[in-house]
Parts: C-alpha cells; sequence; structure tokens
C-alpha cells in the first residue's frame, strides 16, 4: 500500500538541500540509553509546519508531526549554528545562477522599534487633573483635602 503524501511534510528536494547544512549529532550517552532522538526530518517539518501556518508551537502536539518542545529546541539550536542564514544563502544563490537578480533593485528594510501610535511628545494615558493626584486615582467628591461645611477637616467620613 502506498503512503499518503502528507501536506504538511518539506518536499524532499528541500529536504536533500538542508540536511547538509545542519549539525551533526552525537549521542550524549556513552553508554547507550536515553529516549531514542527525534529525527531531524521530523522536526524539520514541524518548524516548517510553524511558519506555513502561523499556529503557536505548542499546537505541534495536536498535529502529531513532533512534540513541541523537541520541535523548538531543535529550531533554535539550528538557528545558533546558522542553518538558515546558510540555507537562505545557498537557496538565493541558486536562483541568482537560474534566473538572475537585478541586483540593482534591491533594498533591505527594516525596524526593531515599536511603531509611535501619536505625534511624538503626546501621551496617551489619562493625565493628572492636579498635583497630587495619582494615576489611578480619582479625585475627591468636593476638591482638596476638607470641607469648610464639615468641622472635622476632612478627616471623617461623608
Amino acid at each position: 500500500m502506498a503512503k499518503k503524501k502528507l501536506g504538511y511534510r518539506l518536499p524532499d528536494e528541500l529536504w536533500e538541500r538542508l540536511e547538509p547544512l545542519l549539525p551533526k549529532h552525537h549521542n550524549p550517552h556513552p553508554q547507550g540509553g536515553g529516549r531514542p532522538r527525534r529525527s531531524d526530518r521530523d522536526c524539520v517539518d514541524a518548524v516548517f509546519f510553524v511558519l506555513r501556518t502561523g499556529c503557536q508551537w505548542e499546537a505541534l502536539n495536536a498535529t502529531g508531526i513532533c512534540p513541541h518542545s523537541t520541535a523548538h529546541d531543535r529550531f533554535t539550536e539550528w538557528v545558533r549554528a546558522g542553518v538558515w542564514q546558510k540555507l537562505w544563502a545557498a537557496l538565493l544563490t541558486e536562483y541568482d545562477e537560474l534566473h538572475g537578480l537585478d541586483w540593482e533593485w534591491l533594498s533591505v528594510d527594516g525596524s526593531m522599534t515599536k511603531a509611535p501610535l501619536a505625534a511624538v511628545g503626546e501621551k496617551k494615558w489619562p493625565q493628572s487633573h492636579r498635583p497630587g493626584q495619582t494615576r489611578g486615582e480619582t479625585q475627591r467628591r468636593h476638591g482638596g483635602r476638607g470641607s469648610a461645611r464639615r468641622g472635622d477637616g476632612g478627616r471623617g467620613q461623608p
């Protein structure tokens, strides 16, 4: 019986390009034992599933592709090893050789800051209406600390 091709699997052609870029794993248990390591292919499929769907890492458990903690750990390991940077460079170079890139028209733009929501210097939270009012504090009903009508100097209950 032929295996059904699953839609979340990375195409074999791309896997063959990516596999040599992955760091080699050495068994941390010299005498053997321990839980068997999940295959890199399963982890790659899980990472690309998250990237394609935008789902949270924790949602991977429901898919059965790979446990979310394993996939995320492997993803961060590969980020530190520069795997994604190497894959991007290799694919970009291949595309340039096949179709050519017009480097004159390429640019990179990015921002790592929060986008401003208002004009410079304008605050987006309620402003204090008196010098003694702190954030979240309401003003007294009659203003000020006491009332001339009460003889207790404003310390008693109204």
